[in-house]
């Protein structure tokens, strides 16, 4: 049989060089969040604009709420039925509790206040944020794109481990007995 042509060999390789860099990128963005206590947030609104415009995606850390200053970009979650809000700090009070703050917040984009003031204990600071990255990450996360994207890998793997029929003589000569044992 022949050898499949070096092209195509080279494609293989290639392909499995970047699928191998994309599997050490993932992991270590797994082991960063896990061991920085980070995650992502992403951004539908331009409440925050222009220093957060809507589609970003901010990296966020959670922080004891005596940490928060005046001017630091935070997410604040709401309950259980609303989203988190993220806007700038304005002011920040003592609150009831000890390590409790009562911290008023509003959006760059806003001319106004939040109508109420958030009683916290934790808070997620904003590290820093990616213009244009969500909806990208939105359409990766859907189930058919996650489903392509195995299916993709697993023919890949398939195709760069499918054994090789080699025209080698150096290969036949191994396979050629050397000699007789006495």
């Amino acid at each position: 049989m022949r050898r499949p042509p070096r092209a195509l060999h080279a494609v293989r390789e290639a392909l499995l060089w970047v699928a191998a860099a994309g599997g050490v990128v993932c992991a270590t963005l797994v082991v960063l969040a896990l061991v920085f206590d980070i995650s992502l947030m992403m951004f539908r609104t331009g409440s925050m604009a222009p220093a957060i415009p809507a589609g970003s995606v901010a990296v966020v850390r959670e922080v004891p709420a005596r940490e928060v200053a005046v001017g630091d970009v935070i997410t604040v979650d709401r309950g259980a039925s609303r989203l988190p809000v993220t806007h700038r700090v304005t002011s920040v009070e003592e609150g009831q509790n000890p390590g409790e703050r009562i911290i008023t917040m509003r959006g760059d984009a806003n001319d106004a206040d939040d109508p109420f003031p958030y009683e916290v204990t934790t808070v997620r600071e904003t590290l820093f944020s990616v213009p244009g990255i969500a909806p990208a990450i939105v359409w990766l996360g859907h189930p058919l794109v996650l489903g392509g994207l195995t299916l993709a890998a697993g023919l890949l793997v398939g195709w760069a481990f499918w054994p090789q029929d080699r025209d080698d003589r150096s290969d036949r000569r191994r396979a050629e007995p050397v000699g007789q044992l006495t």
